[in-house]
């Protein structure tokens, strides 16, 4: 029998130091064999925020380790890994470099195949670990960098629908939450908070909501958060802020969603449709219900990533190793850290003053 092909993921894009190990079992399916992630709150904690000099140092400092522990956990030889996947865009250039560089040493000693992956796309295919999916699929990435609707229509082969044209809701989450006088990370706490108190307290700006197809804004959202806490003075008053604040963003991804669907039925007529989200955010539960009654309602298939492979991962980064292993895709040892990469190459770039939509 053929042996199944073992990959080890590595990801250092910002503040995690994650490195993975998965496997193709006798049926096909990707199994988790290790992911063990390393987070550095601590370290950035007194900033309020990540600092990528000392991200990259902590990086540098662990990863060795991270490592040992990955291959430990996986019960696998080092020699019995058929290719290195590593994280090499988008994201702190300083911090892709410790992982991008790690990857490549181990790849050019074993002497197996490197594969440079895009972080994004390690997002993208990250449902693909527990879940059968089949090509294509509407896909809306969530998260502190990124925000866009994808059409998936095969690996390698996105079509933007919409993007951001200023800030990522997951920043939008850090930054209330911030303002709450959250403790960093604080974005994953607003939902907490939320639960206290009365969303109908703010009325906050849904930017572009009525315009611009599925592209999105959240940067007037985040400068109404900013004059209404001026103003607060209770805890109370901190919770039916938070509660707006989610309502709002609920609202937002729900119209937006619905928009993104009539597109991607426009391009993909006759197929089953199925609608993932991915990344930091979809690990929302308030997100994932609001946006899972809209796909009953709408006839699409909503498809979450577990929790735990919703932020930053090595696994996600194996996955697409994984599927690149099988195409024989593979990367020189000189492929470049890329901080801007794009998963749709011909999208036109949207974002800051003077954007017409």
């Amino acid at each position: 029998m053929k042996k199944k092909p073992i990959i080890l993921g590595i990801e250092t894009s910002c503040d995690e130091t994650a490195i993975a190990v998965i496997k193709e079992n006798d049926g096909n399916i990707p199994e988790i064999l290790s992911n063990v992630v390393s987070s550095q709150v601590d370290v950035h904690k007194e900033f309020g925020g990540v600092v990528p000099e000392l991200a990259a140092r902590s990086h540098i400092e662990k990863i060795d380790l991270i490592a040992r522990k990955a291959m430990e956990q996986s019960g696998v030889e080092l020699e019995d890994i058929d290719a290195i996947a590593a994280t090499a865009g988008p994201g702190l250039i300083v911090c892709l470099s410790v992982g991008l560089s790690f990857g490549k040493a181990i790849a050019a000693s074993l002497n197996k195949p490197f594969i440079a992956v895009n972080h994004l796309e390690g997002h993208a295919l990250s449902p693909k670990l527990n879940s059968n999916i089949n090509y294509p699929y509407l896909l809306l990435l969530i998260s502190g960098g990124h925000s866009q609707f994808l059409s998936v229509e095969g690996l390698g082969k996105y079509k933007r629908l919409g993007t951001t044209i200023d800030d990522a809701v997951g920043e939008a989450f850090d930054k209330t939450a911030k303002l709450l006088g959250i403790e960093f990370p604080g974005g994953p706490k607003i939902e907490e908070y939320a639960k206290k108190g009365d969303f109908k307290k703010y009325k906050l700006p849904k930017p572009i909501i009525n315009k611009g197809g599925c592209n999105l804004s959240f940067a007037g959202l985040k400068t109404a958060v900013l004059q209404i806490t001026k103003q607060i003075k209770t805890d109370q008053e901190k919770y039916d802020l938070a509660a707006s604040f989610q309502k709002t963003i609920e609202e937002i991804l729900y119209k937006k969603s619905k928009v993104a669907f009539k597109e991607f039925k426009e391009i993909n007529r006759d197929k089953v449709n199925t609608f993932i989200v991915a990344g930091g955010v979809a690990a929302n539960k308030k997100i994932r219900e609001v946006l899972t009654k809209l796909c009953n309602e709408e006839n699409f298939n909503a498809i979450f990533p577990p929790i735990n492979l919703c932020g930053d991962n090595a696994a996600m980064i194996a996955m697409v190793g994984l599927e690149k292993f099988k195409l024989k895709k593979f990367d020189n040892l000189d492929h470049p850290t890329k901080p801007r990469w794009s998963l749709d190459e011909n999208a036109v770039f949207l974002k800051g003053a003077g954007v017409r939509l």
